[in-house]
């Protein structure tokens, strides 16, 4: 694959290059005497120099011939320079930041490029909304590769969203200089039964040589699983299972190990290498999802790093897994991946290998960050988002208690299915619970941890409310809301007083989106993403933590005790995972992709 993301491309370079290896001209920078982790060979190679120029690597070994009067010269002092890490799988509109903060964020911790599938923006403002961020991505030194949204909707037929890309706004993408293939085809269903347009869109992304990333949720590795390969789906990030991880491998398709703020994956399926003697050339680290607090605090790539070695996955191995595996995985090593001759200078010096502390960053053979600080400049002007992109609560009015009200359909009692949280975890499960009607309608019921969920309908005004149950966040008053509900991002709403679920769907109406918990009436703390309803263009990653921190503070107030809980919650409306979900047309049974009435009927 030819690709864009390099300063200067090799065909234009390589004459140079050559002349710099053998001495004939010199280089922009040498890194002298550092500990290099050889991703293709899985070696540490002691004193070892790397000569840069145009932006990419002229020699690897000892280049003291390389050096001239105007050669920047760093000593590397015998750190470990590895090449820069690769996330392969990200949407960065949930760490509620735009691009550029993002990229400040994550590239100090040695991040040089990511692969962002913006499906959370294409649900609300279509190709448009890819479109911004893109060229926002522009302006930082940050690689960014888009995946383009392959399922807007997520699945069609269950869910109401802002936009709807066809076959032929998927082709139409692929000749963009950013975009390097399909976002996740959360569409399995679609896939495994034949389905015409859902194959077209992976047709036209396979037709541009492209890579067509996947989001396999089932548990189940036989004809499915094949059937999904067979596609030409190359990697996905939903295992949850060693057994699930191990056969994607075996399969040739990358398994993209997760570990994100909300979804903590790596305990269980780093076991696929851990506890099989394979090659992990097929398996990749990656975030899918990360929020501010996260990013700040802990890190990006560098943080599951250690994570994965927590995990028993050795060091280098760990490393292999956050370049060359997700380089090669998207065709791109021609550039990507490796501090190895022709490739991108871009790289990252580590102090030590069991902290994996992060002292430079290169980017195309320039010092982006240093110990902890962006060092590349800033652009001359910030990037604003039109107002088009901040006008997406479209709820039509005022929203008023009677809008959560749940018939009992004339009974006094009856069995309703709840939705199980999982804390951590993206899977829920169907329960089933008795409630008892109080004039005419059913409630929350916290004794029992029963709250009332609804998602509205917030981009067409079309007044479209699903109702339903759910247990696990250990509420004990008042309501939550959010505008971030994957993937349509309507206004969901969980609580357990009607009145405080109208007022907390109100507080985000006026602020144009975002996260609030209310409690007897009142704002406890509402974080706003005036940008689509994900992101806020005006925070810092420090800043948007702190308010991330508060509102974690806020959640337990009213009695929740789960780690982020605001990410779990998020997925409720998510309609392609198992096993219960919540759109704004109803309850859908993710299984068997069908609705499924409230009230569970008694069966004869």
């Amino acid at each position: 694959m030819t690709t864009k993301f390099c300063r200067v491309p090799l065909w234009e370079a390589g004459r140079t290059l050559a002349a710099v290896a053998q001495g004939r001209e010199p280089a922009d920078t040498v890194i002298r005497d550092t500990r290099l982790i050889n991703v293709c060979t899985g070696e540490i190679l002691p004193h070892t120099d790397v000569a840069i120029r145009l932006g990419r690597i002229a020699l690897v070994g000892d280049a003291g011939h390389c050096i001239g009067p105007e050669t920047r010269v760093v000593d590397a002092g015998g750190r470990y320079l590895a090449p820069g890490f690769l996330d392969g799988h990200i949407h960065v509109e949930s760490s509620m930041l735009t691009v550029r903060e993002y990229a400040r964020a994550v590239v100090p911790h040695g991040t040089v490029g990511i692969y962002m599938d913006p499906h959370e923006i294409a649900n609300v403002l279509g190709l448009e909304g890819v479109s911004l961020m893109t060229e926002e991505a522009e302006g930082t030194p940050l690689k960014v590769m888009v995946t383009t949204p392959s399922c807007v909707p997520a699945v069609p037929g269950f869910e109401d969203t802002g936009a709807c890309l066809e076959p032929e706004d998927i082709a139409s993408t692929m000749p963009w200089d950013s975009v390097v293939g399909l976002g996740e085809m959360m569409n399995f269903p679609g896939i495994l039964s034949g389905d015409e347009r859902t194959h077209r869109i992976v047709a036209e992304t396979l037709k541009a040589g492209k890579t067509v990333t996947g989001h396999y949720s089932l548990p189940e590795t036989g004809a499915g699983l094949n059937a999904y390969v067979a596609a030409g789906i190359r990697c996905c990030h939903e295992s949850t299972r060693p057994e699930d991880a191990l056969a994607k491998m075996r399969l040739g398709m990358y398994a993209q190990l997760r570990e994100g703020s909300a979804w903590h994956d790596l305990h269980e399926v780093a076991r696929s290498v851990t506890e099989h003697e394979v090659d992990t050339r097929f398996a990749c680290l990656v975030s899918d999802d990360a929020h501010p607090h996260t990013l700040a605090e802990q890190g990006h790539l560098d943080h599951i790093l250690r994570r994965a070695v927590e995990e028993g996955i050795d060091v280098v191995t760990a490393i292999q897994m956050v370049t060359i595996n997700c380089a090669q995985c998207f065709h791109m090593d021609d550039d990507l991946g490796s501090v190895t001759p022709g490739k991108c200078a871009d790289m990252v010096l580590l102090e030590d290998l069991e902290g994996l502390k992060v002292r430079k960053v290169w980017i195309d053979g320039e010092l982006a960050a240093e110990d902890g600080q962006m060092t590349a400049p800033p652009s001359p002007s910030p990037y604003r988002y039109p107002d088009r992109a901040k006008r997406t609560m479209n709820l039509g009015g005022p929203v008023t208690e009677e809008r959560f009200a749940v018939s009992a359909a004339g009974r006094t009692q009856a069995p309703v299915r709840v939705i199980e949280v999982v804390p951590e975890k993206v899977g829920t499960f169907e329960r089933r619970a008795v409630l008892t009607t109080v004039d005419g309608q059913f409630h929350a019921d916290t004794q029992r941890d029963i709250l009332k969920a609804a998602v509205l309908e917030r981009h067409r005004e079309t007044g479209k409310t699903g109702l339903g149950f759910v247990t696990g966040f250990g509420i004990q008053e008042g309501a939550i809301a959010s505008t971030v509900a994957h993937d349509a991002h309507n206004l969901l709403v969980v609580g357990a007083d009607d009145r405080d679920m109208a007022v907390a769907a109100n507080a985000l109406a006026e602020c144009g989106g975002g996260l609030v918990v209310v409690r007897g009436g009142a704002v406890l703390c509402r974080v706003a993403l005036p940008v689509a309803g994900l992101m806020n263009d005006e925070r810092t990653a420090e800043e948007m933590s702190r308010e991330v921190a508060e509102l974690g503070r806020a959640w337990e107030a009213i009695g929740c005790r789960m780690a982020s809980p605001f990410m779990t919650m998020a997925l409720l409306s998510l309609a392609c995972l198992p096993e219960l979900r919540l759109t704004d047309r109803g309850l859908v049974d993710c299984r068997t992709f069908r609705f499924v009435p409230l009230i569970v009927e008694e069966e004869a």
